[in-house]
């Protein structure tokens, strides 16, 4: 069920310019999702000047989170429909793969993360936290930069080189530790042949990691899981055993997914 907030909702104590900002267009998307309204009686209801509300309103016209239809009003976008779709299918990938992760966290005793594509970023969506002595600080919602970790790269096994170089290049940019772009790349086709991909403690010392793709019913790779560990515990040999398990455990999600 919605909050229906009431008129002129307080924004958080200490919140600068931009959070207040923000949580007033949270206020209007909230407001409107309950129906179709004109700005004015939106100003109103939200308890905020015409201009500011119309203000708002554009932006979130301008960006798709908000429709308007003249002399109805305010309507939600395209945009919360599209999030709205992705949010359900991520929620119900964590119910498929739950059972999954806690197996293959059972089996190895190390942390096992499943983590989905945002942009340029791995986005974990869940963590079984592992068993050893010394353990992985890891929780949903965390990210990390694609081109450095297994599961990004994983994540990435179907694109051409083209795009692995630019997603590389923008992560240098942004201030991925430097590596190597002709011997990354090279890396790069390796785990392409093989299906899965290695980290290798280029994202955090000394912590490895092994993931594979989790594929959809479209073939698409729609997530990918990991086992990572410290690499006292991740030598090169245990890595390639490790990755029998990570990949049996992806193709299990993708089944479930209706991938054959």
């Amino acid at each position: 069920m919605l909050d229906r907030r009431p008129s002129g909702a307080a924004v958080p104590e200490g919140a600068g310019p931009a959070s207040q900002t923000l949580m007033r267009g949270l206020d209007l998307i909230e407001t409107i999702a309950q129906g179709s309204i004109g700005y004015v009686e939106l100003a109103r209801k939200l308890g905020l000047n015409k201009a500011t509300t119309h203000r708002l309103a554009s932006a979130l016209v301008e960006r798709g989170y908000l429709s308007v239809t003249p002399r109805i009003g305010y309507r939600l976008g395209p945009k919360l429909l599209e999030l709205g779709f992705v949010a359900q299918s991520q929620v119900d990938l964590i119910q498929i793969a739950r059972p999954h992760l806690e197996a293959l966290s059972d089996a190895t005793e190390d942390t096992v993360r499943l983590g989905v594509l945002d942009q340029q970023r791995v986005v974990y969506i869940e963590v079984v936290p592992g068993r050893r002595r010394i353990t992985i600080a890891s929780r949903p919602g965390d990210s990390q930069p694609l081109t450095s970790t297994s599961v990004g790269k994983a994540l990435m096994l179907d694109e051409d080189e083209g795009e692995w170089r630019a997603r590389l290049a923008d992560d240098l940019a942004a201030g991925r530790p430097v590596v190597d772009p002709a011997q990354w790349l090279d890396q790069m086709r390796g785990f392409a042949r093989t299906g899965y991909a290695f980290g290798m403690g280029e994202n955090e010392d000394n912590i490895r990691g092994v993931a594979a793709p989790v594929r959809d019913a479209s073939g698409r790779i729609a997530a990918a899981v990991s086992v990572t560990s410290p690499a006292q515990y991740m030598d090169d040999a245990r890595m390639i055993d490790v990755s029998r398990d990570v990949c049996a455990t992806a193709a299990a999600i993708g089944r479930e997914l209706g991938f054959s």
